[in-house]
């Protein structure tokens, strides 16, 4: 026989045979062993890009008894704590603008009649040094006991500040607050009564006609 076709026909035996053997090794494998290994990341937090956000300097206030200047009216007089409205965003959104809202509860003591929040009044003020007419501050709210379209009390949403955005919104910084104002009934029940005012900071934007 040809030397060169019977290395060629052993070479081919040994490679199939080698086939053979590697198929069958796959299919009886056991596994011999395992071990975990543990995958940690850190990730940085993102530099800030700023907010839009409202503080208020204390959450509570109180009311004493002043001259009303009227016998048939007792009146109660204090200050709503500074509000702060911050807006350090990089980026606005076009065409928006920010406004506070405040809203009373009726004010309650155990045992007696509720005085309503209609009773109780503002008169809004910005207290910042360079608002420069980029805040405006809400118009006076009268309770329903004086005269006048605005005798309603804080039973609704009143208007605290408003951004309005003059072409464009401002970035910055800015506080107010309010004188606030409870008028009753000079026979009104004594005791000592609480209530909450809500202040909410909005966004809106501002649409065409």
């Amino acid at each position: 026989m040809n030397k060169r076709g019977l290395i060629a026909r052993t070479t081919a035996g040994a490679l199939g045979g080698m086939l053979l053997i590697g198929v069958a090794g796959a299919a009886i494998a056991d596994e011999v062993g395992s071990d975990d290994v543990d995958v940690n990341v850190t990730i940085e937090a993102l530099e800030p890009v700023g907010a839009l956000t409202m503080s208020v300097a204390a959450d509570s206030t109180a009311l004493t008894e002043v001259d009303s200047g009227d016998p048939a009216v007792r009146q109660f007089d204090g200050v709503l704590p500074t509000v702060t409205v911050t807006d350090d965003r990089a980026e606005v959104p076009a065409d928006t603008y920010w406004y506070v809202n405040g809203q009373s509860s009726a004010f309650t003591a155990e045992g007696l009649p509720a005085i309503g929040p209609e009773h109780l009044g503002w008169a809004p003020a910005l207290t910042s040094d360079d608002s420069n007419g980029d805040v405006i501050a809400g118009e006076q709210v009268d309770t329903i006991l004086d005269d006048g379209p605005d005798a309603v009390g804080l039973g609704g949403e009143e208007l605290l500040a408003i951004a309005p955005n003059f072409g464009e919104l401002p970035s910055g910084s800015w506080t107010a607050n309010a004188d606030l104002f409870l008028k009753t009934p000079v026979d009104v029940a004594p005791g000592a009564y609480s209530a909450t005012i809500t202040l909410t900071l909005w966004e809106d934007a501002i649409t065409g006609e």
